[in-house]
C-alpha cells in the first residue's frame, strides 16, 4: 500500500507562483495540482503579492465520506 492511499483526506501545498493576476495563479495552481496527481483539488488562499500570488491549495484523496482503500485492507486482516 502507498503513502498515499493512508491519507485520510488531503493534501496541502502552499507555494509562491509568479503571474499577472489572481485568476492566472488560481488556474496555474489547480494545473500544478493535476499534474502532481490529484483529480480533486481546490484553492484555499490565494493572494497577490509583487511578481505573482501566494496560494495554499489542497489535492482532494478523500471527500468526507468516501470509501477509503485503507479500510477495506484493515477490515481484510482483522478476520
Amino acid at each position: 500500500m502507498s503513502a498515499r492511499d493512508r491519507i485520510l483526506d488531503g493534501c496541502d501545498l502552499e507555494t509562491f507562483i509568479v503571474c499577472d493576476a489572481v485568476e492566472e495563479g488560481k488556474s496555474l495552481g489547480l494545473r500544478l495540482m493535476a499534474e502532481l496527481g490529484f483529480d480533486d483539488a481546490d484553492v484555499v488562499f490565494c493572494e497577490m503579492g509583487g511578481p505573482g500570488v501566494r496560494i495554499r491549495l489542497r489535492g482532494y484523496v478523500y471527500r468526507p465520506a468516501a470509501e477509503y482503500r485503507w479500510y477495506d485492507q484493515e477490515a481484510d486482516s482483522i478476520e
